[in-house]
This record gives C-alpha cells, structure tokens and sequence, in this order.
C-alpha cells in the first residue's frame, strides 16, 4: 500500500452521512468565501490573461466561464477559476500546510461537477475530498515546500484537483490512483516571482486545476501513473521538499480529524505570513502617521524570509507590496485598514507610505509552531517617547458575512450567493456566480 492508494481508497468510499455537521459547515463557509473572492477579482478584472486564454481555448460545453456567460471545456474553464480565486490573494488559508485550499478545489468542483451534472450530495462531499487532500498533502511536509522556493498550493494543488475529478468522474480506484501518479508530474510553483514583483502566482490554483482535471482524464483513458508518487524515492517529497516530509500524517485519522475545519478566512488581501503582524497593528490604532518615529515588529524567521526582506520598503508592483510587510503595516497605520484598493496602483505610488515602511525595523523570533499560526507583537514608537504595542497569539481570520458583502457587491448580492451554496445545487450556484462576476453587474 502506498499513501496514494490510501487516500484514493478514502476519497472513493466518504458517504456523505460520514461527514460531521462541523465539516459540512466549514465546507459551505470555504466554497461561498472562494466564489466571492472570484467574484471580487472578476469585478476588478484582476486575472484577464487567464480568462482571455481559457476563452480562447474554448472545447466543448462542459462548464462555465465565470463573468463571461460562457460554456467551454472543464479544463480550460478551471484554469479560469482557480486564477480568479486567487488573483487577490484574499483566498482561505490552512496555516499548517500554508495553502490556499479553496482555490485548488473549487476549480475541479465547479467544472467537472456541472459537466457531470454531480447533485449536491455528491458535490459535497467531492469538496470535502479534495480540502482534506491537499491541507494534509501540504500539511505533511509544513513549510517545505516554501522552504525550497516552492508553492505549496500548486505543488500540492494538482493532487486534490485530480481527486476532486476522479471523484466526481465516478473512476475506480485504480484509475484515481493512476490519476493521483499522473498529476505528480505537473507539481511545481516557483515562487521566483518574490524577486520580481511579477503576478505568476495568481497563475498557480489554475494550472494545478487544469492539470488535476487533465490527470483524471488521461487516467480514465487508460495512461497509467507511480501509486508512490507521494513518499518514493523521486516521488513529490523527496523532488520538492528536499525530503523534509512525514508521508504518513497525509493519512493519518482520515475520518476521524478533518483539517477542512483548520482552514481560516483571510481578513486581508495579501500574503498569509503577515496578517498577526496586522492584526498586532490594528490594536494600536488609531495613531497620527506624522507623530510615528519608529515601528518595531516580531515575526517568526520563515516568514520574514518572505515578507521582509530588505527589498520590501519599496514595492515595485502590487504583488511586490503585498507580500511586503514594512509596506503593508505602513498602509495600515496611515489608512486604518488594509483593503484590495490598499494595492491599488496609486495607493502604492504615496510617498508617506514608502517613507513610513522604511521606518519598520523586523526581528525575527523563533516559535514551534508554523510560521502562519505563529504569534507577532508591533510596537510603535511615538516623537515624544511613547510606545504603543499590539500582540497576537495568531492571526484571527475573518468573518465571512461582512467580506463577502464586500466582494459581491452588497448585501443582497451576498444572499443571493450564500443561499445557493447552502444548497449546493451547482447549476444554481454557478449562474449566481457567473452573473455577479460580470463587470457590469
């Protein structure tokens, strides 16, 4: 037995009267916060290259282009949705794998579930499949993957993607193993755009769901794939996580401890590692940016290799600033919030900010736990001597309500969203989705 065979044989045989109300409830929360956080990126045209290509791919009409009203094939329609959920960078987080779950699921689910025609029973527990997959793939080899300049979320996103569509695609479990073996081959994600400022990674939720769906099929059409794809010699740990893995946490209580329950809303649209510095600043407010001398912040050392290096005072792009800390914390302590206009090309052009980020001094404090459940303390610095400090254990999260109002465009647009994914009847939640994506809407 390999972990693959594993988890393929769990995947296959979850009913969903196995699924505890907990799960059931975590489930809907992380679907409806990805569609809204699709739906906000859509509105703000903020992944049009992959629209534009998953359009011009077009293939039968199997699924949905969100904000575009049309129908092409599964794949190219999940290269869209997956970019769309990310592309702001304000998509759902499980700390201990440090990946973006819902924007490696949703995609397989939304496609391959309505060429399928999968009723809500089977939906849900095909997205139930396909977060536990990939929170314990990743959680298994905790910051590795970063470690070795590696997305996560892609790297382990093509497993999931493939499972949620094996799953769905009613295959055997020889086959799903095929599939698993054969999305192996399309794990990858650098993070080399952290030297750039460049927006690849918008780009990685979609190319992992489009080769999940492509494993699955080339599985059904008989290619075959390596069952040790995970823990083998040059199989996913050992290739991209320089072996720095315990393989067998990834089926470990399968059933019994259910990490789509561990995944939290993000309160900000920017890179999971500063957000306990954030919410360490937001205790200080409010304070008069001209009055601030000097911010100290406390950060854990695998975080501040990400968000703080010395290059991050002065962001080139958006995606620069926001997985810049000293600018991120600047923007918050001048405007009293951080928002997706916070990364809006004039907001990233005021001065004050640069020089205020520039006056953020880093130290990195070791913690046992993961560098994204891991606690931050700022201090700010006063002209006339004093202090304001804020502390966090770990980031809060947000709550789902007031976000996805924000992101769909009203209340009453939120409702709309909220009640088809209560129900789970995807034809319904996809012509919401696809009507509140537009730019118009």
């Amino acid at each position: 037995m390999t972990v693959a065979s594993d988890l393929a044989a769990w995947a296959l045989g979850l009913r969903r009267d196995g699924l505890p109300d907990e799960v059931v409830a975590a489930t809907r929360r992380h679907v409806l916060d990805g569609l809204g956080t699709a739906v906000a990126a859509a509105r703000r045209g903020a992944a049009e290259p992959a629209l534009s290509v998953a359009a011009g791919l077009g293939g039968p009409p199997q699924a949905t282009l969100l904000g575009r009203g049309l129908k092409i094939s599964a794949p190219a329609a999940a290269l869209a949705t997956g970019t769309l959920v990310h592309a702001l960078d304000f998509d759902d987080t499980h700390a201990g794998g440090l990946v973006h779950a819902t924007a490696v699921v949703l995609p397989a689910l939304l496609a391959v579930g309505e060429e399928v025609g999968a009723a809500p029973d089977e939906a849900l527990v095909a997205a139930v499949v396909g977060f536990e997959a990939v929170c314990r793939i990743a959680g298994a080899a905790p910051h590795a993957f970063h470690g070795r300049g590696v997305h996560a979320t892609m790297a382990c996103g093509v497993f999931s993607s493939a499972l949620v569509s094996a799953r769905l695609m009613g295959l055997d479990e020889v086959t799903t193993i095929d599939a698993l073996g054969i999305a192996g081959s399309s794990a990858g994600g650098l993070l080399e755009f952290l030297a750039t400022g460049s927006s690849t990674k918008q780009l990685h939720p979609g190319l992992a769901s489009h080769a999940g769906i492509l494993a699955a099929r080339l599985a059904a059409a008989g290619a075959d794939g390596p069952a040790s794809v995970l823990e083998g010699e040059r199989g996913l740990y050992a290739a991209l996580a320089g072996g720095r893995a315990d393989p067998a946490l990834v089926t470990a209580d399968l059933g019994a401890r259910w990490e789509t329950t561990h995944i939290t809303l993000k309160p900000y649209p920017a890179c999971q590692l500063m957000h306990a510095a954030l919410d360490a600043g937001r205790q200080v407010l409010p304070v008069d940016p001209a009055a601030i001398a000097e911010v100290a912040v406390e950060v854990h050392p695998d975080s501040a290799a990400i968000v703080c290096t010395p290059d991050k005072t002065d962001p080139r792009t958006a995606y620069d600033a926001k997985f810049s800390l000293p600018w991120s914390l600047a923007a918050l302590l001048i405007d009293g919030e951080v928002t997706a206009d916070t990364y809006a090309p004039e907001s990233l052009a005021r001065p004050a900010v640069r020089a205020l980020a520039a006056r953020v001094r880093v130290t990195e404090v070791p913690d046992p736990r993961v560098a994204a459940d891991a606690p931050s303390r700022v201090a700010v610095t006063l002209a006339d001597g004093r202090t304001l400090a804020g502390h966090v254990d770990r980031s809060a999260g947000a709550a789902l309500d007031a976000k996805l109002a924000g992101n769909v465009g009203g209340p009453a647009a939120a409702a709309a969203l909220a009640a088809a994914v209560d129900a789970l009847d995807l034809p319904s939640l996809i012509t919401v989705a696809d009507r509140l994506a537009r730019r118009d809407a």
